[in-house]
């Protein structure tokens, strides 16, 4: 009877240890997170985050279980021009100084076909709470020339800034906004498995 509670708390050891979660660090420099939106109807403006941090757990090596959290500084907006992201700082947008960060809270990792993924979450933003899902592409792990485990990812989805209470704009005389209500985001985010 011994010998089979023995056996039975080793099983169920070796099973918590096959599905402990694995940590992964952002590769900062290999990775990025980038918008853009439409200007006066004809063309768009495009723009990126500089900081931002994500937090990952995954057991299953296909990123099928993923848990994931992300933090974006708002203040590290960039758009390759000084005076607007100085307006995007301000309370017609951002509001920086209030609202100093931009999260995302991962729900589902859902796999669909060849690689692809849908990703649920909740978007937080402007001190709104929504709940988005994205386009993702998993490319799988590779080992780099240095020993480390790498993955990537790929991020693309389309949400309206009206829904976080982000409305400034204006009309035009031939109809249409200045600045498009859709904002169409595109990560692309390189991670490394921790230890």
């Amino acid at each position: 009877m011994k010998i089979f509670k023995s056996l039975l708390t080793l099983t169920a050891f070796s099973v918590i240890t096959a599905q402990a979660a694995t940590k992964w660090d952002l590769d900062p420099s290999h990775s990025s997170l980038n918008f853009a939106i439409d200007h006066l109807v004809i063309s768009e403006t495009t723009g990126k985050f500089d900081k931002f941090e994500i937090k990952t757990e995954a057991s299953d090596t296909n990123f099928s279980d993923a848990k994931f959290s992300v933090k974006i500084d708002t203040n590290s907006i960039n758009t390759s021009d000084a005076k607007r992201d100085g307006h995007l700082k301000s309370e017609d947008f951002f509001n920086t100084a209030k609202f100093p960060s931009i999260t995302f809270e991962g729900k589902k990792f859902d796999k669909q076909k060849n690689g692809k993924y849908k990703i649920t979450g909740l978007l937080t933003m402007h001190g709104i709470t929504k709940e988005v899902t994205l386009d993702a592409s998993f490319s799988g792990e590779v080992k780099d020339p240095w020993g480390a485990t790498r993955v990537g990812i790929k991020l693309n989805g389309v949400i309206n800034r009206y829904d976080w209470d982000l409305k400034y704009n204006s009309a035009l005389e031939s109809g249409g906004l200045t600045i498009g209500k859709e904002v169409r985001i595109n990560g692309n985010i390189e991670l490394i498995k921790k230890g």
